[in-house]
């Protein structure tokens, strides 16, 4: 919908047309040479951005503030729910095109006060109450929460009754710093203000330091005349009983003048430098700005510096430069709305069946968040090669949200997304066949025998769905997903209309597991590596003579047989189980495949357990020996 976006507003950037959105605070809009209109944002971040470690400590951060806030009971719906509107504020910043802007939302800062129930009563709203640091990888709790609630209110005591008297000790409760009620006039307490002023400007004069920074006399005069003079003398005055007389030998001891500076003279001209760049950088966050720029400072005098530095004239000139630089640039920014169609509709309302990536896609697939049949628009989500589909509200849910509005399988019950945007170390770390040593250890010592028992309900699907199933494909692909969801869906659609004769189905008695593996062992035992026979000559100029000889491959003696070892029996280890055996080939077997064709090879690699017949060439004739007559019945071969 159109728009007007001001200074600071959160809205939805489009970074992807599959993605959800990214949500933004705007801090400037800028317009470059070409009239383009750029967007200096700060970024916030979702449970899906961040790593499974800093989901569970956001979890436990969670729970915290639900048990003392005392938040009532929510369904497990509502909770999955209320992880999609929660945010994490970063430091980060990056310029973005205005044109990729969505829309806008309200993000604020979680307080105790706060019902999170009513978060998902309102639409485009979400919460922060952490800040993620997308450098370290850390979570933290934001320094600028508002302290409102039961545990921050002081405990008024109860109002003495008529005539009873206060039993609590005074000095202990408070220290008083000056009595109103004292035997001297305002005249003589002005007088002896004036008399500080005057020893702190002398002071000052004796001081080396002081009069470097401060050269002139006028200069010592306002610096004396501030205000830590003037509480000083106060507090001198209230030590002494307010008596005049050892007021004053109390601002001129044996030693010399008393001193008192405040932050505003300790600190340098460097350092108020260092602060006013950290001021411009991090803003009031005074934590930061002593870390990373004045980590010598104590936090107690970074802040009271702020406040003097507020009082001067250099404040007055940067707030003025400020106000005209933001004159100079722009204020807000209209945005149309955003009419064009995204690629993942399936099928755009009034064109054909088969348009706009609707071919491929099954009929009667529901939605995969709130399993619905019927939408005006589908989206495609999730991996192609599921065919997964969203309904038109489901989609925008997703695209704001950054999730579904139900739990599903391809979700996972501890992953904010869906599997197809699982990160590369996530899907690593999934696998079994990740070559890592703590993966190896891992599986070790949690693998563990299991079964895979079908229900009824699936073994129905597999026979009255077979054309969407198809389960020879799927044999031959098994890396590939099948949506179980969709094909269980189709079955209870054609379910009502399939033929009412019982399906016959074997019952196939199962055997123990000790069976199994006792007759795994009787039928595959370790055998040890058997010698080689002689190698058969193979004369390569065989190639142009006429094949007339048959033998079958395995019996070749040149080869090695079924009961030799293919390969030196190699010592795997549990973890690296799963990793490919290689079978290497003898030199005479490579010799024998070349007098296979090519539709030899291919039948014998898809039949591998059938024999192979090879015509070899008559051997030379340099090396053959007439035959003898008839009545001799073997041949005489020519030894070398």
């Amino acid at each position: 919908m159109d728009c007007f976006l001001f200074l600071p507003d959160y809205v939805y950037f489009e970074n992807s047309s599959s993605n959800p959105y990214l949500i933004r605070r705007i801090e400037e809009l800028n317009k470059t040479a070409n009239g383009n209109v750029e967007a200096k944002v700060v970024c916030l971040f979702r449970r899906r951005d961040i790593s499974g470690n800093l989901n569970t400590l956001a979890d436990s951060n969670a729970r915290e503030f639900e048990e003392e806030s005392k938040q009532p009971v929510l369904s497990e719906q509502q909770k999955h729910q209320l992880k999609h509107r929660e945010l994490f504020l970063s430091r980060q910043f990056e310029s973005l095109p205005a044109t990729h802007i969505r829309g806008k939302c309200n993000v604020t800062l979680l307080n105790e006060t706060d019902i999170l129930a009513g978060y998902l009563e309102k639409e485009d709203c979400f919460f922060y109450s952490l800040v993620f640091d997308p450098v370290q990888k850390t979570l933290l709790a934001d320094q600028g929460e508002i302290r409102v609630g039961s545990k921050y209110q002081a405990e008024i005591p109860d109002k003495l009754a008529d005539g009873e008297s206060d039993n609590r000790i005074h000095e202990k409760l408070e220290t008083k710093v000056w009595d109103p009620n004292n035997q001297l006039k305002d005249p003589q307490i002005d007088q002896f203000l004036v008399v500080a002023r005057a020893v702190g400007t002398f002071a000052r004069a004796l001081d080396c330091s002081s009069s470097i920074r401060q050269p002139s006399l006028h200069m010592s005069a306002a610096a004396a005349s501030r205000d830590i003079t003037l509480f000083h003398a106060m507090d001198t005055l209230q030590k002494n009983n307010y008596d005049l007389a050892k007021a004053m030998s109390t601002l001129v001891p044996q030693g010399g003048p008393v001193l008192c500076r405040d932050e505003m003279e300790e600190w340098s001209a460097s350092e108020a430098m260092l602060f006013e760049e950290a001021l411009e950088k991090y803003g009031k966050d005074f934590n930061d700005i002593r870390q990373d720029f004045l980590p010598w400072k104590s936090l107690a005098s970074v802040v009271q510096f702020y406040y003097m530095w507020k009082t001067t004239d250099r404040y007055i000139q940067q707030k003025r430069l400020k106000a005209a630089e933001a004159d100079s640039k722009l204020k807000q920014v209209y945005i149309p709305t955003y009419t064009k169609p995204n690629p993942n509709q399936i099928m755009v309302p009034g064109s054909k069946p088969g348009m706009n990536g609707a071919a491929g896609f099954q009929k009667g697939l529901s939605c995969e968040s709130c399993h619905t049949t019927q939408s005006p628009q589908w989206y495609a989500w999730g991996p192609p090669n599921m065919q997964c589909r969203l309904c038109a509200s489901c989609w925008i849910y997703w695209k704001k949200y950054g999730g579904l509005k139900t739990p599903t399988q391809l979700e996972g019950a501890g992953r904010g997304g869906p599997r197809g945007h699982m990160t590369r170390q996530e899907v690593q770390g999934m696998s079994p066949f990740t070559r890592n040593e703590g993966r190896a250890k891992l599986l070790a010592k949690n693998r563990q025998t299991f079964i895979l028992q079908t229900t009824k309900l699936t073994r129905i699907a597999r026979r009255v769905c077979e054309d969407i199933l198809q389960p020879r494909r799927a044999a031959r692909r098994p890396y590939a997903s099948i949506n179980a969801n969709a094909v269980k869906a189709e079955c209870m659609i054609r379910l009502p209309k399939a033929t009412k004769t019982p399906l016959k189905s074997k019952v196939v008695p199962r055997q123990s597991l000790a069976t199994i593996v006792k007759d795994l062992a009787i039928s595959a035992p370790l055998k040890l590596k058997a010698s080689r026979g002689p190698p058969t000559p193979i004369n390569r100029n065989q190639a142009s003579q006429p094949r007339k000889n048959v033998e079958t491959m395995p019996y070749t003696s040149g080869m090695r047989t079924t009961s030799q070892s293919v390969i030196k029996r190699q010592k795997v280890s549990q973890g690296e189980a799963p990793n490919p055996v290689v079978f290497v080939a003898t030199k005479d077997t490579r010799a024998l495949r070349k007098h296979l064709t090519q539709s030899e090879m291919r039948r014998a690699a898809r039949k591998p357990h059938l024999l192979v017949r090879i015509k070899l060439p008559p051997p030379p004739r340099s090396l053959a020996m007439p035959l003898l007559p008839s009545s001799t019945s073997e041949p005489i071969v020519l030894e070398d």
